[in-house]
């Protein structure tokens, strides 16, 4: 199919007149040689080649001789009756369709020529001798030759947007950036600046929990200082549960004689009180200067339930100087190995501590603590209630060699054992470190 294109430029090419029937040359003359465009194009068969060296030669196809009294096939180009050989005169070509066009070009471009002047209108002043149309100053590049020439902007069709949007509903305005309303921005709404308002709002009160909830690690990281351990000191005995300050087992790993391993039971807890019944009188002259505010006292069992064993511990009134005061007199006039300075049993009826008096103590220890306003002390003895007449401090029962009932039974490592893990209980419970330099009598 032609283009418009080519039918622009068929316009401008003149046509070609028509050529004159051509006469036949007399007999025996040859034909003259015609115009070359309309020259008819005939093959000429190519001389056979010589075969390459070494080929097969292919033999020649054999022609078959027409039978005996068979006439030719006639030749398109030849009218039928018309005389054959090579004095005929050469027909006419057909009407109609001149000799011109059997060339291919020519042909086509008449064709184009054809089809353009029948089917579209001359525009006035575009045949081949009209000059060239002026060109507008605002239509850019000339058009092509045979184009049609550009139309105002008045005629020309309106632009349509790509790609095609709907129209907006009525009474709703069109989105940011939307056809024919450049620029316009679609202003939030109340809900959606209440919800970014909460949004910013819950983020800083996350923040803020996050970074008190720090503050607060690091302020419970920070070690507590002495005067507040020992103010939380003196309350203990009401802010701790009673299996904290004495707990229901007590585990000793090697603090039993040779190394062995001790475990003891609480079998009773005495009701908190003042400290009037819990020492020999000597002792308590002595433990006197610093006050009492409150007693706690408890009552344990070895493993094999054949020694008992009472755990107490003072809650003085005394300050930090007072207690170090107290700790330097125990230490230096070594209160806590006179026989006559010793603390009382807890025996509390109905356990294998019942018969547990003054004349089973076997072994004690007292201990003042420094860092807190406590004061620990534990005794031990026989449970069978045997009587013990020479009773020994913990810290001389203990000692490698030593061959007393005391130190051979393991009653002086009950009384210091249970003695240094209760106190421990206390300073964990008042916050001070465990590893606290105590006093030992």
């Amino acid at each position: 199919m032609s283009t418009d294109a080519e039918f622009a430029d068929a316009r401008h090419i003149p046509p070609i007149p028509p050529q004159p029937p051509r006469q036949p040359a007399p007999a025996g003359m040859p034909e003259p040689e015609g115009d070359p465009r309309t020259t008819v194009l005939r093959r000429v068969p190519a001389e056979p080649s010589a075969p390459a060296p070494g080929a097969h030669p292919v033999p020649p196809r054999p022609t078959v001789p027409p039978p005996a009294g068979a006439q030719p096939p006639s030749r398109p180009d030849r009218a039928p009756g018309a005389p054959a050989g090579p004095g005929a005169p050469t027909p006419p070509p057909p009407a109609g369709r001149p000799a011109a066009f059997r060339d291919t070009a020519a042909f086509h471009l008449a064709n184009s020529q054809k089809l353009w002047s029948g089917s579209r209108e001359p525009v006035a002043g575009s045949g081949p001798d009209a000059p060239p149309a002026p060109r507008h100053p605002a239509t850019g590049p000339s058009a092509a030759p045979g184009s049609e020439p550009p139309r105002p902007a008045a005629e020309r069709p309106p632009h349509l947007p790509w790609p095609p949007t709907a129209a907006p509903h009525p009474g709703v305005a069109p989105a940011y950036g939307a056809p024919g309303r450049p620029g316009s921005v679609r202003r939030p709404g109340p809900r959606l600046l209440g919800a970014v308002a909460c949004l910013v709002l819950g983020i800083g009160l996350i923040g803020g929990a996050a970074a008190g909830s720090w503050l607060t690690d690091e302020a419970d990281a920070a070690p507590p200082t002495a005067e507040a351990v020992f103010a939380k000191g003196r309350d203990v005995w009401h802010n701790t549960p009673v299996d904290r300050l004495f707990p229901r087992t007590v585990n000793g790993l090697g603090v039993g004689p040779g190394g062995a391993d001790r475990t003891w039971t609480r079998i009773a807890v005495a009701p908190d009180g003042g400290c009037g019944h819990a020492y020999d009188p000597k002792l308590a002259a002595a433990l006197a200067r610093t006050g009492c505010t409150r007693l706690l006292r408890a009552t344990y069992a070895d493993a094999t339930r054949s020694s008992v064993i009472t755990v107490g511990a003072q809650i003085t009134k005394a300050d930090q100087p007072g207690m170090m005061a107290l700790n330097t007199r125990f230490s230096t006039k070594s209160l806590g190995t006179r026989t006559d300075l010793l603390p009382l049993p807890y025996a509390a009826k109905g356990t294998p501590a019942e018969d547990f008096g003054r004349a089973q103590r076997a072994s004690w220890t007292v201990r003042i603590l420094t860092d807190i306003p406590v004061v620990v002390y534990a005794v031990s003895g026989f449970a069978d209630a045997r009587t013990v007449t020479e009773p020994q401090p913990a810290e001389a029962a203990v000692r490698p060699g030593v061959t007393t009932a005391p130190a051979e039974s393991g009653l002086g490592h009950d009384a210091k054992g249970l003695a240094d893990r209760i106190g421990t209980a206390f300073r964990k419970a008042a916050g001070s470190p465990t590893q606290t330099t105590e006093a030992s009598s």
